[in-house]
C-alpha cells in the first residue's frame, strides 16, 4: 500500500506504512551506494537538536505551542531510539546533508501529526519545511548535528583511553625489576627497565588524551540559527541565543556561538579531531608494533615477552601461535589514518559560502572514534591485561649483548671501549669477561660499575674511581 505525496518535483508514491515522505524516498532511490546508515548518535543528536530549534522558536512566539509540542514528543521518542527503521538513507549522499535533514523533518512531523490524532503525510497539519525545519537549513543543522554527536562519541573514547593507559601502569609496576636491552636503529641499545618502556606507552596515549581533549573545545563553538549561508536568513533575532540556551539545556555542554558565516564553509573544527584521532592511532600502532617485535619467537625471535594466545595462528602450521590482537590493532590504525586523509580532503572541499562534504566528515569522523574505543578496549582486555615479561631470557639477552658498554665510556674512554666490544664480538664473549681477561679496570669495580639498573636512569660518576682506574692503566702499561 502507498500514499501519493507532493514536492515541488512532483507527485510520488511512498509507502503507507512509513513516517518519511517525499524527500527521503527521492532519496533512498538515488543514493545506494554503501548500505551503511548513519550512526545512532547522529539520529539521536540530529533528533536533539529539532528539539531545542521548536523550544526556542516556541518561547518566541514562532512556532505554535500546540505544534511545537507534538514536535518536541516526537523529536523525545527518536531520542530514545523509536523509529530507528524510519532512517533508511545511505551516509554517502547529497551535499550538505540535505537528505539527511529532510529525513529527520518528515518523520518528526509524521510522528506529530500522528499525536495530534491526524492522518500520517497530511503536512497542513504540520509540515516537514515550515514547522519542523523553522528557522533552520541543513547547511547549519547538519555541523551542529556533526559536533554533537562527536562530544557524545567522544566519551566513550575518552574512558577507554584512561583505562588501558592505567593497564600499563599496572604491568609497569609489575615489571619494574626487568631490565632489558634497549634498542636503537634494531640494533644493541644501553638497558632499559621494563617499567619504563611501559610507562613510556602510557605517557603517549596520555598526550593523545590532551590533545583529543583540547580538539574538543572547537566542538562546543556553534553555527546554529546562520541558516543556508551563515546570514541568519529567516531566523528571530534572539532565535540563535536561545537555540543555544536550549541545546545546553538538554545536553549538559556549554556550546557557544561562533561566526556563523564562517562556520558555513570552514570544517577546520573536524580536521583537528580527526588529526587527533589519527595521532592516538599512531601511538597504537607503534606500540602494537613494538610488542609483535618483542613477543617474536618463540625460538628465532627476541621473545621478551609472551602475549596472551587468542586463536590458533595457522591453518597448515600446527601449534604455531600468532599476536593476532596487535595485527588487528594494526588494521585499525591504518584505517584511522585513511578517515583522516578524506576529513581533510572533504574540508578542503569547501567553496564559497558552503562545505558541502558534511556527510562524508560525519561518516568518517564518528566512524574512527568507534573503531578507535572498540580497539583500544580489545587491546587492552585481550593482550596488554594478560602480557607476561620473560625475565629469564631478558637476562640471558642483557648478559650477551653489549648493552652494558656506553656505562664504560667515563672511566676508560670511548675509543678503548670500542675496541673491547669489537674484541667480544669477534671472540663471542660477554663484555665482563674481556674486561676480566684483560685485567683492564680492578676487578673490585667491575661490578659496581657493571649494575644494569643504575644504568637506566641518571646518576652521579665516581671521581675516585676514574683516578684509581687510570693509576691501574698506568701500572700495567
Amino acid at each position: 500500500m502507498t500514499r501519493i505525496e507532493k514536492d515541488s518535483l512532483g507527485e510520488i508514491e511512498v509507502p503507507d506504512n512509513v513516517y518519511y515522505g517525499a524527500f527521503t524516498t527521492r532519496a533512498s532511490k538515488n543514493f545506494k551506494i554503501s548500505g551503511i546508515k548513519a550512526d545512532p548518535i547522529f539520529i539521536r543528536s540530529l533528533a536533539t537538536i529539532k528539539k531545542a530549534c521548536a523550544r526556542a522558536n516556541i518561547k518566541l512566539n514562532m512556532l505554535d505551542k500546540i505544534k511545537g509540542d507534538a514536535i518536541i514528543q516526537a523529536a523525545d521518542e527518536i531520542i530514545v531510539g523509536k523509529y530507528t527503521d524510519q532512517f533508511i538513507l545511505d551516509v554517502f549522499q547529497a551535499g550538505a546533508g540535505t537528505p539527511f535533514n529532510m529525513n529527520m523533518n518528515e518523520v518528526i512531523a509524521n510522528v506529530a501529526i500522528m499525536k495530534l490524532g491526524k492522518k500520517v503525510g497530511d503536512y497542513s497539519i504540520i509540515h516537514p519545511n515550515n514547522h519542523v525545519n523553522m528557522a533552520q537549513s541543513s547547511n547549519d543543522v547538519i555541523p551542529t548535528t556533526i559536533r554533537l554527536s562527536v562530544l557524545l562519541k567522544l566519551e566513550p573514547l575518552k574512558k577507554e583511553i584512561e583505562k588501558i593507559i592505567s593497564a600499563f601502569h599496572i604491568k609497569a609496576r609489575e615489571y619494574d625489576h626487568v631490565i632489558k636491552v634497549g634498542r636503537t636503529h634494531l640494533e644493541d641499545a644501553v638497558p632499559i627497565r621494563y617499567s619504563q618502556v611501559l610507562n613510556g606507552y602510557a605517557a603517549a596515549l596520555e598526550k593523545s588524551l590532551e590533545r583529543l581533549n583540547s580538539c574538543e573545545k572547537n566542538m562546543l563553538e556553534l553555527g546554529i540559527g546562520g541558516t543556508a549561508i551563515g546570514t541568519g536568513i529567516n531566523t528571530h533575532p534572539d532565535f540563535k541565543k536561545n537555540v543555544i540556551f536550549e541545546l545546553n539545556k538538554l545536553t549538559g555542554f556549554e556550546f557557544k556561538t561562533q561566526d556563523s558565516i564562517m562556520l558555513s564553509w570552514c570544517m577546520t573544527g573536524f580536521v583537528e579531531v580527526s588529526n587527533g584521532l589519527r595521532v592516538l592511532a599512531i601511538e597504537l600502532n607503534k606500540i602494537s608494533n613494538d610488542l609483535r617485535l618483542l613477543n617474536s619467537g618463540p625460538k628465532t625471535g627476541i621473545s621478551e615477552i609472551i602475549l596472551p594466545e587468542v586463536e590458533p595462528g595457522s591453518s597448515i602450521m600446527p601449534g604455531k601461535i600468532n599476536p593476532s590482537i596487535a595485527e588487528a590493532v594494526n588494521m585499525a590504525c591504518f584505517q584511522i589514518s585513511g578517515n583522516d586523509h578524506a576529513v581533510a580532503m572533504a574540508a578542503e572541499a569547501g567553496q564559497l559560502e558552503l562545505n558541502v562534504m558534511t556527510p562524508l566528515i560525519a561518516f568518517d569522523l564518528l566512524w574512527s572514534i568507534e573503531i578507535l574505543t572498540n580497539t583500544i578496549r580489545m587491546f587492552r582486555e585481550d593482550c596488554i591485561s594478560g602480557l607476561v615479561v620473560d625475565e629469564k631470557r631478558c637476562n640471558e639477552l642483557l648478559e650477551n649483548s653489549h648493552a652494558l658498554a656506553t656505562i664504560l665510556n667515563p672511566y676508560i674512554g670511548y675509543d678503548m671501549v670500542a675496541k673491547l666490544v669489537k674484541t667480544a664480538l669477534s671472540e663471542n664473549k660477554s663484555l665482563k669477561q674481556v674486561l676480566i681477561e684483560k685485567d683492564i679496570i680492578p676487578h673490585k669495580y667491575l661490578n659496581e660499575i657493571l649494575d644494569a639498573r643504575k644504568m637506566t636512569e641518571p646518576g652521579t660518576i665516581d671521581k675516585n674511581i676514574i683516578n684509581d682506574i687510570i693509576t691501574y692503566m698506568k701500572k700495567r702499561g
